[in-house]
């Protein structure tokens, strides 16, 4: 009889982490301020590079949504359908405490939708925008950015020093945290993938992914957090794999190359590429030298999350560090500020917010702490 393997040591965590903002070195502390008191403050719209076909068993709708998950679009969606939420797509999740726009599809195969689905749907807060028919499933992932409008108020809309701030994030990009969203209230997620994992995850345990998602957010944070505290966040290392500005495609730079690191720095000056930190699993990190010295420390503070991902078969993935804010702007209205900027999918509105504002939520909160 074999013996049995050995249990994974729990990572101690410390809750909520101290995890820096890049600005606070060059301007202290952010004033206080207020953002989303209304959904109508917190507005969101969904960029996709193509557009249904026109013809196919895929009904596609374009709806505003107001007050309401995507999940419980997607529900009503399948039950006015008459479908199973299995054949609902969605490219990503939008905001409940927010005015969102974005596409659903729904599989209609030989038929038409019901005849009064816009009315029904308009009777619980979802204005259908557009329809079109399309061949495929919406799928997770495939929108190209989101574009956001946000209404602060409070304090900081007059603070002298918040169009320094703003102005420059968008001059050298923003550190692409993760949100204290992804870790639940109080870092609750994350403790329990930390429970998860010690024993071996199980799909039962985790049928949506979201503690593996969790899990893998707080070690990418921590990783963004030390090359912020090092000042190396926005320049790449010897061993560097960074990340092309506004795409997928991504290549290293080896340890001893000087000559095609100083040029990678001149890029990343531009904002042309961006540092690339791991999102941890199985696989060849590719990471080397000064920048590998970095994910390893990371991975040897917090084995057995590490560990925990790789034999849940979760494959290691990349995310840049930096965001560069596409078309931004800010203009003020009396006692109020809008700023209006996209950026990619996957990326955080909290993280470009909390560079400007302290709020509450936009720090992890301990659990003796108000959300």
């Amino acid at each position: 009889m074999s013996e049995p393997a050995p249990a994974r040591s729990e990572d101690a965590i410390d809750w909520p982490p101290d995890w820096p903002r890049v600005l606070d070195d060059a301007f202290g502390p952010p004033p206080a301020g207020d953002y989303r008191a209304a959904p109508e403050d917190f507005r969101v719209e969904e960029l996709l590079d193509f557009a249904p076909e026109g013809e196919g068993e895929h009904l596609w709708l374009f709806i505003e949504k107001r007050d309401l998950t995507t999940a419980m679009v997607a529900r009503e969606l399948a039950r006015l359908c008459e479908v199973s939420p299995r054949v609902v797509g969605y490219a990503g999740m939008k905001d409940r405490v927010a005015v969102t726009r974005q596409w659903l599809s729904v599989q209609l195969p030989g038929r038409d939708a019901p005849e009064e689905l816009t009315e029904r749907l308009s009777e619980r807060g979802i204005r259908v925008l557009e329809q079109a028919r399309h061949p495929r499933k919406l799928k997770r992932g495939v929108h190209r950015a989101n574009r956001f409008a946000l209404r602060l108020t409070g304090a900081a809309v007059s603070d002298p020093g918040l169009a320094s701030r703003w102005q420059h994030l968008c001059r050298e990009g923003v550190a692409n945290y993760f949100g204290p969203q992804r870790f639940g209230p109080h870092g609750r997620n994350l403790q329990r993938a930390r429970a998860v994992l010690a024993r071996g995850w199980r799909k039962r345990d985790d049928r949506d992914g979201m503690l593996l998602s969790a899990a893998r957010s707080f070690l990418y944070n921590e990783l963004l957090a030390a090359r912020i505290r090092d000042g190396s966040w926005a320049t790449p290392l010897p061993g560097e794999v960074v990340m092309l500005d506004g795409s997928a495609s991504q290549f290293g730079v080896a340890p001893d190359d000087s000559l095609a690191l100083a040029e990678l720095c001149e890029r990343a000056v531009r904002l042309d590429l961006h540092p690339a930190g791991a999102l941890w699993g199985s696989g060849d990190s590719r990471a080397a030298g000064e920048a590998g010295a970095y994910e390893a420390a990371v991975v040897a503070r917090y084995p057995g999350l590490s560990s925990g991902l790789e034999q849940a078969g979760v494959r290691l993935a990349r995310r840049a560090l930096r965001l560069r804010l596409g078309e931004p702007s800010l203009t003020r209205d009396d006692d109020t500020l809008w700023l209006s900027f996209s950026l990619p999918r996957g990326a955080f509105a909290t993280a470009v917010l909390r560079e400007l504002i302290a709020h509450p939520t936009l720090d992890p909160v301990s659990p003796d702490r108000s959300s």
